[in-house]
Order: structure tokens, then sequence, then C-alpha cells
């Protein structure tokens, strides 16, 4: 079995120490195990997203030298793109792949809260 360990800050303010302490020990552990260290972006609290925080992650980590195999990256002309198999790596991009399963949920009476979702921009 390979080991899949993740970094998943929300953009909701800048990088700190305690961040960066945090990829730092997924990155080891991941190294050690010959895995793979993934940064995946929990962007769905729309009211709090500071619009440079995803810019300032990624040059922190880069700065640091904590190198994710999978997820969002700049490239060499400064965007950021997403390297990996297994994405989208933001979160708020991923909404399509759970909506079939929120609607079933909701359809089967199993779902109560399908208002705030809805508000999300989860489900129909």
């Amino acid at each position: 079995m390979s080991v899949r360990v993740r970094f998943a800050p929300s953009p909701t303010g800048y990088v700190h120490i305690g961040s960066l302490r945090t990829a730092l020990y997924d990155y080891l552990y991941a190294k050690k195990h010959d895995g793979k260290y993934v940064l995946r972006i929990e962007d769905t609290d729309r009211t709090r997203l500071v619009d440079d925080a995803l810019d300032n992650l990624l040059e922190a980590v880069e700065w640091a030298g904590v190198m994710h195999d999978e997820g969002p990256v700049h490239n060499e002309s400064g965007e950021m793109v997403q390297i990996g198999d297994k994405g989208p790596y933001v979160q708020s991009e991923r909404l399509h792949i759970y909506r079939p399963y929120v609607d079933q949920l909701i359809d089967e009476g199993m779902l109560t809260t399908a208002s705030v979702l809805k508000k999300i921009g989860c489900c129909s």
C-alpha cells in the first residue's frame, strides 16, 4: 500500500509558522515512506477567502522547499496550475463530483440541510 498524505489549508489568511510546520511534517512523512505529498486547497468558505492567500501559500512552500507531488503550483510564468492525476485539487472545483450524491441524499429525504448546500452551489 502506498502512502498518500495531504496538507489541506483554507485560503482564509496568510501562511503562518504552524501551517508551514504541518506541511513540513506531512512532506517528511511522505518522503520517508516513498509516498506522495498532496496539497489540496479547502476554499469552500467563500465568505472568508483572502484574495492572494493561495499565492502567498504557494510562495511560502516554494521558499521553504516543501514541494508537493500533486496540487496547485506556480508554473514558469507565475500562473497557478494543478499537477497530478487525481485533481482537481481545489475543493470548490470538485463540487460537480459531489453534486449527484447530494442530490440523491436530498431526493431520498436523507439530507435536511439542502438550503445550506444550495447556498454554496453544491446541489440543484
